[in-house]
């Protein structure tokens, strides 16, 4: 069976080490754990990789996160992979910082890249795996934090955060969401 895996942020150089890009962070650990590299292809940068008898696609949409449901309805479409094979790595504000949260579908919660996916193909029933980034912001402050990068105490929390990551990310490929959900969540 094939997987897709799509981290979601958004491309240029002044967002790489931001709030928003959690899910780009997310699938680069992924990625380097298995010696991938991404390469440019329609929609987005992609990697291939194998994880134990599994093969998962890689996916960092170049749509600018309010627009990643593009991409995924493509690369579900064209690598033939269902609903329940996908799962978003995504940012959340109403999560404190280095919180990690499997779910296997619901609501877009306010977030416009999850929106998008769910508009894009027409249902929630689709895993994520939510990093919590926290709410330490003034109102109508949002934009300006998601948008800004990690403190450095979280910088330095950040390491094993990923890591833990691509733990949930492989346990999810192997045995699935709800098995996935009862060890990490």
């Amino acid at each position: 069976m094939k997987y897709l895996i799509v981290g979601l942020g958004n491309i240029g150089s002044e967002y790489a080490l931001t709030r928003h890009n959690a899910g780009f962070l997310m699938v680069d650990r992924l990625a380097g754990s298995l010696g991938a590299s991404f390469s440019s292809a329609r929609y987005g940068q992609i990697a291939t990789v194998r994880i134990k008898n599994q093969q998962a696609v890689l996916l960092k949409p170049n749509t600018y996160m309010n627009l990643s449901g593009q991409a995924v309805r493509y690369w579900m479409g064209k690598e033939h992979i269902e609903a329940e094979r996908l799962l978003v790595l995504v940012d959340d504000v109403a999560l404190p910082f280095g919180t990690l949260r499997l779910k296997p579908q619901g609501s877009s919660g306010g977030h416009n890249g999850l929106q998008n996916i769910q508009d894009n193909l027409g249902s929630d029933r689709y895993a994520r795996l939510r990093f919590g980034i926290g709410n330490n912001y003034h109102q109508g402050g949002q934009i300006d934090y998601v948008l800004g990068r990690f403190t450095e105490q979280e910088q330095q929390q950040m390491d094993d955060l990923l890591d833990r990551t691509t733990e949930i990310i492989r346990s999810f490929v192997l045995q699935g969401v709800q098995r996935t959900m009862n060890q990490y969540n």
